[in-house]
């Protein structure tokens, strides 16, 4: 059981480009550092990989023992929440934020045991690689053609109280990858040609050192603005959907702006299986993007989406073009002209993403 608190705990989160840029050692030399200056400090949860240097940082910490879960025939190990609850250290260290836990574990997801040690009020390290956040999910794959399965929501990074960058340089990384210090010897190889090219390894630092900017500069002092941005997608029912919302979320990330997700639906037109399902994922991803999720049943899209924009003051409205559609008015004339019409007096920008499916 979680004991409730009126302080909450602060989160530091030390973020990365990949791993084996030192997150997890900086984050345990923080917190020797809390230690030296009088902290009740414990490592909740840390993964070493079989690294010397990491698990040297450790010495000196107190380490919660980690709870055995049964499963398959094999046993698991895992964060145990409880004991740290009941330990109750004023700071926790806690490795591999978006780590997926074992079948059976109280709660799904290693960021959400964080938020159980947070409102406990105790304070949390923790670590993450910049290709787990779920806005970026998409881009991460076009960029690396690696499929990232173990994701965070943003609103995890955005309530931070702190993010820490951890950057070294493309080239360092790889040499540290060629001296063993990241992998083991048998994987290292593999390791060079895919993920960790260096074409690759310069994107991601790319992405971490913007994503900590963009951070930077929305929480720095903003003079007050006449019109503040707002971004809405359209959510189509077919495949593309989630690339298109996530697609937005950059966009309104980048201008530190709300974002709302408009699916429209014909009066009387029953959802497909398929279609339904999309919409119930596209909701899902909105409550983990932190998007506002809108329905509308109306027979002319366009009005619906200008009405939409109207009623939540949209500036910026992204949309995708795919070869499939229920709608009967589609292509008669180019939709942004026809959308520009209906938007007629309102200040609206518009992105048409004509191949969503390659965006």
């Amino acid at each position: 059981m979680i004991r409730s608190t009126k302080r909450r705990g602060r989160h530091k989160i030390f973020i990365g480009m990949a791993p084996g840029v030192g997150k997890t050692c900086r984050m345990l030399q923080e917190g020797k550092e809390a230690l030296g200056e009088g902290r009740d400090v414990v490592i909740a949860l840390l993964e070493t990989h079989g690294r010397k240097e990491t698990a040297d940082e450790a010495v000196g910490l107190e380490t919660v023992p980690r709870k055995r879960i049964p499963y398959a025939g094999a046993t698991l190990e895992e964060m145990d929440v409880a004991a740290v609850i009941a330990r109750h250290p004023q700071l926790a260290l806690v490795d591999e934020l978006a780590h997926t836990n074992a079948p059976g574990s109280e709660r799904s997801k290693r960021w959400q045991d964080v938020e159980a040690l947070l409102l406990c009020g105790i304070d949390v390290y923790s670590t993450l690689n910049i290709q787990h956040l779920e806005s970026l999910n998409d881009l991460v794959a076009d960029l690396t053609g690696v499929v990232v399965r173990e994701r965070i929501p943003n609103r995890v990074l955005e309530r931070a109280d702190a993010v820490v960058l951890v950057d070294v340089t493309p080239e360092t990384l790889r040499q540290r990858l060629e001296e063993g210090k990241v992998y083991a010897r048998d994987k290292i190889q593999q390791a060079l040609t895919h993920f960790f090219q260096h074409r690759h390894l310069v994107a991601l630092r790319e992405l971490s050192l913007r994503e900590v900017a963009d951070r930077v500069e929305e929480q720095a002092p903003q003079t007050t603005r006449l019109l503040r941005e707002r971004v809405m997608v359209c959510v189509p029912t077919s495949g593309v959907a989630q690339r298109l919302l996530r697609r937005a979320a950059r966009l309104a990330a980048a201008l530190d702006a709300p974002l709302f997700a408009l699916t429209v639906q014909m009066p009387n037109r029953l959802l497909s299986r398929e279609e339904a399902k999309v919409l119930e994922e596209c909701e899902r991803l909105c409550a983990d993007l932190g998007a506002t999720f809108l329905r509308s049943q109306n027979s002319d899209l366009l009005a619906a989406i200008a009405q939409a924009s109207r009623e939540h003051k949209i500036s910026q409205i992204v949309l995708g073009q795919t070869s499939q559609s229920p709608w009967p008015w589609r292509l008669r004339r180019p939709l942004s002209e026809r959308l520009q019409t209906q938007l007629a007096g309102l200040a609206v920008d518009l992105h048409l993403i004509t191949n969503a499916a390659d965006s």
